[in-house]
């Protein structure tokens, strides 16, 4: 089975007037349809950059970046992404936020204009469709990004952070509401997150990157018992504080060995 997203041998140099900084080393990566994978790691670890190389809007120093087995030469509509912004235009409705995606892609039409509003209905924005974003809270108006995310039928989902400017308890329904949306779906995902515990509740997959520059440390499956469930219960499962633990200790060699680095190098510049 070809993967939906691979990554092979990759790396990414950022260049600018005074140094060339290496923000990625030797990522080789490959996702599955249906599987849901969460990056985690210290700041500085290149997770977003990673993001950026994988939607096309970035081009990797060396390395391929390959959809379905085709090497990615740009952005395309198989590719959602979603943001911690919601980036919704304050002066258009949420019905027509949420077709932008179709709009740009030469896609609207009646037809995709009832899926939309089949999408709103079933993240129960169905009586929104006429209101603007002010009007919204910001657990809603997350949900309204999610359907114009989907709204173009992406085969993958890219997620950097998007529940980490709301309330914690609309973040814990916005998880359920992502996960089993992307269950149903039979979407492909990948979430950016600092929150291990929301990493280990939605993934089947955790991935512990390194930084310094950012490269893959280690990999976590989560066991059945947890990942089967929907996130909100997932958390109280037997062996979920136990992997926390274990890919938190992770987490603080991962953050300390990139503090030594950075250390080393001011030492030695």
């Amino acid at each position: 089975m070809v993967p939906v997203v691979e990554l092979k041998d990759l790396d990414h140099l950022y260049l600018t007037d005074r140094e060339a900084i290496l923000a990625l080393k030797g990522i080789n990566l490959a996702v599955n349809a249906g599987e849901f994978i969460s990056l985690v790691g210290p700041s500085g670890c290149g997770k977003t950059t990673l993001l950026s190389l994988i939607a096309g809007l970035l081009s990797p120093s060396r390395g391929q970046v390959l959809l379905h087995g085709k090497p990615i030469m740009g952005p395309t509509p198989e590719i959602g992404y979603m943001l911690q912004q919601d980036y919704l235009f304050p002066w258009r409705t949420i019905l027509s936020n949420a077709q932008l995606g179709l709009e740009l892609t030469r896609r609207l039409n009646e037809r995709s204009t009832l899926m939309v509003m089949e999408l709103l209905e079933g993240m129960g924005l169905g009586n929104t469709a006429n209101q603007y974003p002010h009007q919204l809270s910001g657990g809603m108006r997350q949900r309204v990004a999610l359907v114009r995310t989907l709204a173009t039928d992406p085969d993958l989902l890219l997620l950097d952070e998007p529940f980490s400017a709301l309330d914690y308890q609309t973040k814990l329904q916005l998880e359920d509401l992502v996960v089993d949306t992307l269950r149903q779906r039979g979407k492909t995902g990948i979430l950016v997150t600092h929150d291990l515990s929301e990493a280990i509740a939605v993934s089947d997959r955790v991935i512990v990157l390194a930084a310094k520059p950012g490269r893959m440390k280690s990999t976590y499956d989560i066991p059945d018992n947890i990942r089967k469930l929907q996130p909100f219960y997932a958390r109280e499962e037997e062996g979920f504080n136990e992997l926390f633990q274990e890919i938190w200790r992770d987490l603080e060699t991962s953050e300390e060995r990139g503090m030594k680095d950075v250390a080393h190098t001011n030492f030695e510049g």
